[in-house]
């Protein structure tokens, strides 16, 4: 009797073991296109991209640093459960100028759930995006939602030609 109560038990056990496979990693990033005015894709050859995050607590921290060498797009993490989040995009050439434009995220957050064994994550729709116009000349939404498939190009930035 004992021995039909521990394989029962035993049976049990195995039987409450997911089979769901969590994501490696549940941070979800944003993917940026740069693009010249005719649709093609732009290409940075001198000049570094640094992208500085501001935090909910109002302070920042750097998000990408010292992007260079023929750069044609970059990927940003995206906060969970801010509404808007704000980054600073700062753009330097071979003379040691910087310029500095402000791009403003407007986004819905939903809560992923997979399993109870895995991290928690959240998905995002993006309902809006806003800059500055320094050295950007504009940034689209081409793919509004994101989630973990980091390949699709969610914003193209169009660089003004003059001015840098």
């Amino acid at each position: 009797m004992r021995k039909i109560i521990v394989v029962i038990l035993a049976i049990a056990a195995l039987a409450a073991c997911t089979s769901i496979d969590c994501p490696v990693q549940s941070l979800v990033t944003t993917n940026y296109t740069l693009k010249k005015a005719n649709g093609t894709t732009d290409t940075l050859n001198t000049d570094t991209i640094w992208v500085v995050a501001q935090r909910a607590d109002r302070t920042d921290t750097m998000v990408l640093n010292s992007q260079y060498d023929i750069c044609t797009g970059f990927q940003l993490p995206i906060s969970y459960t801010q509404p808007e989040d704000i980054f600073f995009l700062v753009l330097g050439d071979t003379t040691k100028k910087r310029y500095v434009d402000t791009i403003r995220i407007k986004k819905e957050n939903y809560p992923h759930f997979e399993s109870v064994d895995c991290s928690a994550a959240y998905f995002h729709k993006i309902t809006a995006v806003s800059t500055t116009h320094h050295v950007i000349d504009s940034i689209v939404v081409n793919y509004a939602d994101v989630n973990y498939d980091n390949k699709q190009e969610h914003f193209y930035i169009y660089f003004k030609k003059t001015g840098r």
